[in-house]
């Protein structure tokens, strides 16, 4: 079954000076997880170190603030805009002026989901995903914005993208065969289904679906609803309901602020998988 949890019923943790760690998911926590996703805050004037074990890949996301990120390759200011991919053995530190709340996720021994990972280890990268191409769905008003893919960061072991859902939007009843599934909502509310049950969801929850477990999404009518969501591993086939309509997204070539996106993709397809042109 679907495990929910809300980050404001997680204790947050002292990691260090200034800094604090919520454990949204553990394998305490949920004994079939292969990702442990963390929330760190990081306060104003405050320095986070950043040590990624050899066999284990990790990416985060800045959910509010910002804050310079200092590595051996050098310094980059990292927004609300960016996805950052660490990949193994990587050191660095996080320090923030004004603050900063980051979304952590770590896929302890990654060579599990990928085959080429310890011949050809990925290398850090950083996407501004307000920058991604958007891909508007042919059957709603929905958009998803391609965020951690394996042509973007050069593993199959994750995958993860943005969807936003206009007020009143819902989707299609289907599982994913081969990956586990995990979403993070970042605005708005609505309800979730896991195997036909439904159960509501809100800004700051965490919602896991187990490999092969039915799910939707509906968001509710007074506002837009936005979410995350990552796949471990990263290539997987997606299932519909019968008689349910098949998702088919179209790119637009426009940024989500309605400028040329950075880069062309042809994905143009029903979603039964997981497409190799992003």
């Amino acid at each position: 079954m679907a495990v929910a949890v809300n980050e404001s019923s997680v204790a947050a943790e002292p990691v260090s000076a200034g800094v604090t760690r919520q454990r949204l998911m553990t394998r305490a926590s949920n004994k079939n997880t292969s990702v442990l996703l963390d929330r760190v805050t990081i306060a104003a004037g405050a320095t986070h170190a950043l040590h990624i074990p050899a066999g284990n890949l990790a990416w985060f996301q800045v959910l509010n603030g910002a804050a310079r990120l200092n590595h051996a390759g050098g310094e980059q200011r990292i927004t609300e805009a960016h996805v950052i991919f660490v990949p193994p053995s990587f050191s660095g530190t996080l320090t923030s002026a004004e603050g900063a709340a980051l979304l952590f996720a770590e896929v302890p021994d990654a060579a599990r989901f990928d085959a080429t990972f310890k011949t050809n280890p990925p290398q850090m990268r950083i996407v501004d995903w307000t920058q991604e191409p958007v891909l508007d769905s042919e059957h709603d008003a929905r958009k998803r914005i391609y965020m951690v893919t394996p042509k973007l960061f050069g593993t199959k072991a994750i995958k993860g993208e943005m969807i936003i859902y206009p007020a009143g939007t819902k989707a299609a009843n289907h599982h994913h065969e081969g990956a586990e599934h995990f979403m993070y909502v970042l605005t708005g509310s609505g309800t979730a289904w896991a195997n036909e049950e439904p159960f509501s969801v809100r800004k700051g929850d965490l919602i896991w679906y187990a490999d092969r477990e039915r799910h939707f999404l509906k968001s509710d009518d007074a506002a837009e609803m936005r979410f995350v969501e990552f796949f471990v591993p990263g290539v997987f086939k997606t299932t519909w309901a019968p008689g349910a309509s098949v998702c088919t997204w179209t790119p637009t070539g426009r940024n989500i602020q309605g400028g040329v996106a950075a880069r062309e993709i042809a994905h143009h397809r029903a979603d039964m998988g997981t497409p190799q042109d992003v």
